[in-house]
């Protein structure tokens, strides 16, 4: 019997015999398609239509904002939505996305224009400082401010030295009016209380109702309440 050479082109070699290792269980398209979407950033819109601007549609910063979203190649996580004047601190819909970002389900906030988002430039610094101690990002769509590049944390840095200036030029005014006030003879402090209503916190302190309590049962500052009842100690 003669000895064969080679093996026949039709055999196929097996892989254990090519040193190739056979995967019991190969990596699925769908678990691959999975790491690539963990990799890309769930971005939260928010918007905001003032109930002073009638006839406004929120549909007009949604559709370019969900486009931008898709151009950038991000995931949109969900969409928040007010009907509220920009002065008000009531916003349900703010305060929703806000839970998100706390509890990292968010990685972008994403917005029209910042002042449908904050009510000042200061408020927009505290907000952004929040985020950044998050590891999430800001973004505001008309004015180009975008915290995920080197440009957009400069932009960000700079309006935080322009809110802080804002911030101590107000408090130099305050000062400077309380001051030309008291030199004038003018009250610069809160009036005193009635002898009734201070009588009342007396009476509360006493029942031990909570400095908290007495403030809210007699519409006055927790400060007020507190230095009412420090006398009273």
């Amino acid at each position: 019997m003669g000895i064969k050479k080679g093996i026949p082109k039709t055999q196929k070699i097996p892989l254990e015999n090519q040193g190739v290792t056979k995967l019991e269980n190969p990596i699925k398209k769908e678990y691959l398609y999975d790491m690539n979407n963990a990799t890309k950033k769930r971005v939260a819109i928010y918007a905001r239509v003032s109930t002073l601007e009638k006839g406004q549609d929120p549909e007009t910063q949604l559709l370019q904002l969900r486009e931008y979203i898709e151009r950038r190649g991000f995931i949109l996580a969900d969409e928040f939505v007010d009907y509220a004047s920009g002065k008000t601190e009531n916003r349900e819909q703010y305060k929703l996305m806000l839970e998100l970002v706390r509890k990292r389900q968010i990685d972008v906030v994403l917005v029209w224009r910042y002042d449908r988002f904050a009510r000042s430039t200061q408020a927009l610094v505290n907000a952004l400082n929040e985020f950044r101690s998050l590891g999430v990002d800001f973004i505001s769509y008309q004015e180009n401010i975008d915290t995920t590049t080197p440009q957009g944390e400069l932009i960000f840095s700079i309006m935080a030295s322009l809110a802080q200036f804002e911030s101590a030029l107000i408090s130099q005014r305050v000062k400077a009016g309380m001051a030309r006030a008291k030199s004038q003879g003018k009250r610069v402090s809160r009036p005193p209380l009635s002898d009734a209503k201070q009588k009342r916190i007396q009476d509360l302190y006493k029942d031990k109702i909570s400095i908290k309590q007495i403030s809210k049962q007699l519409g006055i500052s927790y400060g007020s309440a507190w230095n009412y009842v420090q006398q009273i100690k």
